[in-house]
């Protein structure tokens, strides 16, 4: 009998089909089984339903308390803000590092855990114009979810044996990003052991590139997280390489709800073309295992997709030969090959 989970699976735009395929076939290597439950929340999907498709899919989450997603299109709305606001998403994980064999232009070694909160900011305020010539957004920063990202970022902290690095503009945003820091200093202290350190967010981005050794974890505000996550990846050698954990806590500061996704977009331009590089959607599904308690078949997925790119095999915005199908299948037999006790067994 393999171990069954439902996961909330929401399906998107562009290549958005072909990763979905790709994750269906993946999980049938699997020594547990994934009880997919979909819903399309693609753009036409979107227009089309309006409100009620948020309801289904807020619906599905919340009953698989885990949900996965593929990259959608931001036109009417972005689905990303709206999901995080519907289930109170707070606080944004996003592990990067380098990978032997994936081309990039950064000759160093990355391994960075960036916290981002996942709320505030700006991006909760979409501005207004003053006139015809001026336009203002207002700034947003709040206790709770600054106290359970820094939370979660120094429990991440205590069992990795990792250093915490807050970082953000409290000398000029004294106000918010003051806030940020008090907030921040108050968590590391029930957390002693911890080594914390502070930052100004741009010295930091010049600094992650000249000695990325010195950053480990990242605790950040939510538009800085964006920045930094996508530079990140950059350096790492592609967007299509990273993956995040979106969690919603409970009052007991446990993971409450789960969304894990790809860092990438919807890639229309080779949609349909057997082209997709699934890499980042199989990290996400890796983080999703952890989530779920099953660590070493999580461990097994990220294992596997990664000797692959080290190895060579790899699709074409690596540089590689690879088509999406080809590359899955040489994930998921590497994943038998992790699991050589369970991957054969009978299902029950």
């Amino acid at each position: 009998m393999r171990p069954t989970y439902p996961v909330a699976e929401l399906l998107g735009d562009g290549i958005g089909a072909e990763l979905s395929r790709a994750v269906h076939r993946l999980a049938e290597a699997l020594p547990v089984r994934l009880e997919f439950i979909p819903v399309d929340i693609s753009l036409e999907n979107r227009r089309a339903r309006g409100k009620l498709l948020y309801d289904e899919a807020v619906e599905a989450i919340h009953a698989a308390r885990v949900a996965l997603k593929h990259p959608t299109t931001t036109a009417e709305e972005s689905p990303n803000a709206v999901l995080r606001r519907r289930l109170n998403l707070s606080v944004i994980h996003r592990p990067v590092y380098t990978i032997p064999g994936v081309p990039t232009n950064f000759r160093r070694e990355l391994d960075l855990d960036i916290v981002r909160i996942a709320t505030g900011g700006t991006y909760d305020d979409p501005g207004r114009l003053i006139g015809e010539d001026g336009a203002v957004s207002l700034r947003i920063v709040e206790r709770q979810p600054v106290t359970q990202a820094a939370r979660y970022a120094f429990n991440l902290a205590r069992k990795t044996g990792k250093r915490v690095t807050s970082s953000s503009k409290y000398t000029i945003q004294r106000a918010t990003d003051g806030l940020f820091e008090q907030i921040t200093k108050e968590v590391a202290g029930q957390f002693p052991e911890v080594n914390h350190s502070v930052e100004l967010f741009d010295a930091m981005l010049g600094k992650v590139i000249m000695a990325p050794e010195k950053f480990q974890i990242v605790l950040v505000l939510n538009e800085y997280g964006d920045f930094l996550s996508d530079m990140a990846c950059g350096l790492a050698g592609s967007l299509g390489i990273g993956a995040s954990a979106n969690l919603g806590f409970d009052a007991s500061a446990v993971v409450r709800v789960a969304l894990f996704d790809a860092a990438h977009g919807t890639a229309p331009d080779i949609a349909g073309k057997n082209l997709a590089n699934p890499t980042a959607i199989f990290l996400a599904l890796s983080l999703l295992l952890y989530q779920l308690g099953e660590i070493a078949v999580g461990q097994a997925v990220k294992n596997a997709t990664l000797e692959l790119l080290r190895q060579g095999v790899r699709t074409p915005d690596l540089g590689g030969q690879e088509t999406t199908e080809s590359f899955t299948d040489a994930v998921a037999a590497g994943v038998a090959r992790h699991n050589p006790l369970h991957a054969n067994e009978p299902e029950g």
